[in-house]
């Protein structure tokens, strides 16, 4: 049996963090994945200078046999109505790969890592947690995404006030020809919203390669609506006629409606195994990276690995991101008539694309580094 401080599940962007945050600390610290990297990670794929700055990338460095595609403006419409471009004027997003951006982080960590290796067995024994039978901690931490191991040990799965978010999506290189007769532009993402106001599809282009996908809160409707904007996009010339036809899946939870538990003892969750994803946009990578950063400073700083000590990066999570709005639902909710009728005439305006939904619910302009940000 090997013994660690720490064995972190999920080696993502939150799980190589919070490694790469407490690699002098002198915590024996191991983290598993079920897959290799290299992993082809589903995501549209963009990070903010925020992101980068909080993780202190060298842009030269991360640019250099790497995919970084500036960002300067943003389309952004309602499905069925002409869309509304906005110049912000300067670089206000990168868009990245997440097999390179992932390899990236976790190449930059020195801990021990099982890569390739599924999660089969958490048993507890005494006061710690025993592995696959084969490594042993008194801490877990939970990195591994919406369907993490160490998250189901913590309830049942979502509750009923959580909205699960499915999401599928398809990136793929360009040929020349595809490239040449594709209208949209790699430094400007189109964001369309469905009419229902219950999910949105992008279209997004990083040099050569392409990234077209839909999220929606009812996962029973995904591929009609998802077709339907295929569809739609091909026709205006937004995207070859020659999309591939297989579009992979993922889910995550809205941070304002998830119930999931933060800590136990001997268990902490980060990233989208907490269900971190900002409510507006579902963007989950800034989330990730920060509770990461935080739960390093908490278990730093920690007495013991009980419930009672862990609790302080709950608070922190609140803190940062506000309290989880589940109990509110049984107040006045705005009449979905009524969100509709209002929400045509928004998203044909420059003012409410730009500032609401582009600068604060996608980019969150005015939200301040993270104090703690490695």
């Amino acid at each position: 049996m090997d013994y660690y401080d720490l064995i972190i599940i999920g080696a993502g962007p939150a799980g190589s963090t919070l490694a790469r945050a407490l690699q002098d600390s002198g915590k024996r610290i191991l983290i598993i994945d079920k897959q290799a990297f290299p992993r082809d990670k589903t995501c549209a794929g963009w990070v903010t200078p925020a992101v980068m700055d909080e993780l202190k990338i060298d842009l030269d460095d991360y640019n250099t046999g790497r995919t970084l595609q500036p960002i300067r403006r943003f389309r952004i419409g309602m499905m069925g109505q002409d869309a509304v471009e906005n110049d912000h004027g300067a670089i206000v997003s990168f868009g990245i790969r997440r097999c390179e951006f992932d390899a990236y982080l976790l190449d930059r960590v020195s801990s021990p890592k099982a890569l390739g290796t599924p999660v089969k067995s958490i048993v507890r024994k005494g006061a710690n947690w025993v592995i696959n039978e084969t490594w042993e901690a008194p801490l877990i931490v939970g990195a591994g995404g919406h369907f993490c191991p160490v998250a189901r040990l913590l309830g049942d799965g979502p509750g009923r006030h959580e909205t699960v978010v499915a999401a599928k999506e398809a990136e793929f290189e360009m040929t020349a020809e595809q490239a040449s007769v594709c209208e949209a532009r790699g430094d400007t993402p189109e964001l369309w919203f469905c009419r229902d106001l219950k999910g949105y599809a992008w279209v997004f282009r990083k040099g050569n390669y392409l990234n077209v996908g839909l999220g929606r809160e009812d996962n029973h409707k995904l591929t009609d609506h998802l077709e339907a904007f295929v569809k739609e996009m091909k026709a205006y010339g937004r995207i070859p006629d020659t999309v591939p036809g297989r579009f992979k899946g993922h889910a995550y939870l809205l941070y304002a409606h998830a119930e999931r538990p933060l800590v136990d003892d001997g268990i902490l969750l980060i990233g989208d195994s907490a269900g971190l994803a900002y409510t507006q946009s579902g963007e989950g990578i800034r989330p990730a990276i920060e509770s990461a950063l935080m739960a390093a400073d908490v278990i730093r700083k920690a007495e013991d690995c009980s419930a009672s000590s862990l609790q302080v990066y709950g608070d922190a999570i609140a803190a940062r991101f506000g309290n989880r709005a589940a109990e509110d639902e049984d107040g006045w909710q705005v009449p979905e008539w009524m969100k509709l009728a209002l929400a045509s005439p928004l998203m044909r305006s420059h003012w409410f694309t730009r500032k609401v939904v582009t600068e604060k619910w996608f980019l969150h302009q005015g939200v301040p580094l993270l104090a703690s940000a490695v």
